[in-house]
């Protein structure tokens, strides 16, 4: 995968989502088919932390139970960065379990928060483009 396409609605409510859970970091999932995500999960990162997230384990559950009845995949793994740039932390690589799934980081250092996407494998990290549609 060389992009992942979000639309801008998608967009906007991950981007709101992310925004009003400052000072903490916010977790979630894009699901949709061939590269475009169709449906956000916003689950809750039961850290409450401003430097790293563990999402919920029963949401996560019902989450791919959702993703499955409805046809979709998991594309994406969004968090936040609430005082850091979008790109992965050394915390963030040690917990690639997925990854045939785009890592979306949300930075909300500066005024507007700036989303940036990443393939992770084997600890090597590559930027690929998201297409806002």
């Amino acid at each position: 995968m060389n992009e992942l396409i979000i639309p801008q609605q998608i967009l906007e409510d991950m981007l709101v989502y992310c925004k009003g859970m400052y000072p903490n970091e916010a977790c979630g999932i894009l699901a949709g088919r061939n590269n475009e995500a169709l449906k956000i999960y916003k689950m809750t990162n039961i850290e409450n932390s401003p430097v790293s997230y563990m999402m919920d384990s029963m949401e996560q559950f019902k989450t791919m139970k959702d993703m499955r009845e409805n046809n979709l995949s998991m594309l994406a793994i969004f968090h936040s960065h609430p005082s850091s740039a979008a790109y992965p932390s050394q915390k963030d690589l040690s917990l690639v379990f997925y990854e045939d799934s785009v890592y979306v980081i949300v930075s909300l250092i500066e005024k507007e928060p700036i989303a940036k996407g990443f393939l992770i494998r084997e600890g090597s990290i590559k930027e690929i483009d998201i297409i806002v549609r």
